[in-house]
């Protein structure tokens, strides 16, 4: 089988050089030690470093405001933006190039802008509208769970960052937007999409430990993509900043995304199942990794062919058994829990991801 790295040209990670864009480069390193990548940033000094810790990279300083990003007639395969871009410039670069995009920072009450790039050139190029709640670790393992109801009827998230967490400048900033400028948050609620406002926006959910976290409710694109993947007429998400419970161990932090689902099983009996994704390092390997995954799956690195011109989310990019697999190489992990309340029927998401992968 050709090598596909001899031959692709450079991915471009436009904040390759902050926390997220750091995590996304070693991961495809990893997997592809001889892609080559462009780590751009605002200090070039900076890029060159993490350029050099990476291998067979480049760091070059960005700039917006120019119609080629400042990085002249260079080639590049796909271009991943990895912090808040108002100008819609990756976008627009991007389509230029005739190459496939992926931006992780934008809200849903942002997307218009790119949304209106991708409708006036359809053809153009993949763009991949990225907000999900890190990458792809929300939604892909909620998609594989819904596989085994028959109509699931309620989701729930709750996603816990511990307060001691690394935060980047622009992940830092892309949460406060998030939180607090934005008062409102969308659920869907009996079938219809509608704002979060007020006291409604507040919640308490249990971490992996049981311990009730206060939550304040968010709406990533996790939010739209469940409610329109499995027909799901109540999906919310809520987010807790706390103690994570491997913290209140004694243990390091960790990231925790505690994932419920309640409806029918495929012969209408009631069945429920809550588990949780944990990863000891945090939010940010996997947010780095889903980014990675969704790269590969857009140039084809990961054995498939290059994805068409169109606009996606992130998990319909990312297959399941592939996701899971390297969810554990990382180290993350799947966390069966009981759900609350009287359930006759659970069905366990460690198994289920086992046979998935198995099958992969």
């Amino acid at each position: 089988m050709e090598d596909k790295t001899m031959s692709i040209n450079p991915i471009l990670l436009v904040g390759g050089s902050g926390i997220v864009g750091q995590h996304t480069a070693r991961y495809l390193r990893d997997a592809h030690p001889d892609l080559p990548l462009l780590i751009g940033g605002r200090d070039l000094d900076k890029a060159q470093r993490v350029a050099g810790d990476i291998g067979n990279a480049e760091g070059i300083a960005m700039d917006l405001s120019a119609k080629d990003l400042g990085i002249g007639d260079r080639p590049v395969s796909a271009v991943a933006v990895l912090f808040t871009d108002q100008q819609v410039a990756g976008l627009r670069f991007a389509q230029d190039r005739g190459v496939p995009y992926v931006n992780i920072s934008p809200g849903i009450i942002e997307l218009g802008p790119e949304v209106a790039a991708y409708i006036h050139r359809p053809d153009a190029s993949a763009a991949v509208l990225g907000t999900e709640w890190l990458v792809g670790a929300t939604s892909v393992p909620a998609m594989a769970a819904a596989t085994a109801f028959g109509d699931v009827e309620d989701i729930r998230i709750g996603a816990l960052l511990d307060e001691e967490d690394a935060f980047g400048p622009a992940a830092e900033a892309d949460l406060e937007r998030q939180t607090q400028v934005m008062a409102a948050a969308l659920e869907r609620r009996e079938g219809s999409f509608a704002w979060r406002t007020g006291e409604a926006t507040t919640s308490r959910f249990r971490s992996v430990d049981g311990t009730e976290m206060e939550a304040s409710a968010l709406s990533p694109n996790d939010l739209l993509g469940l409610s329109m993947a499995t027909g799901a007429p109540n999906v919310r998400f809520d987010l807790a900043i706390g103690v994570s419970s491997s913290r209140r161990r004694g243990e390091p932090l960790s990231a925790e995304i505690l994932i419920e689902l309640a409806g029918t099983d495929p012969e209408g009996s009631p069945l429920a199942m809550r588990f949780a994704v944990v990863h000891p390092g945090g939010q940010m390997p996997l947010t780095g990794s889903g980014v990675a995954m969704v790269l590969e799956s857009l140039t084809g690195l990961g054995g498939q062919a290059p994805t068409r011109p169109g606009l996606y989310f992130p998990y319909q990019l990312l297959d399941a058994g592939t996701y899971f697999a390297r969810l554990r190489d990382i180290g993350g992990s799947i966390v069966d829990l009981q759900p609350e309340g009287k359930i006759n029927k659970t069905v366990s998401m460690e198994h289920l991801v086992a046979d998935v992968r198995s099958a992969a």
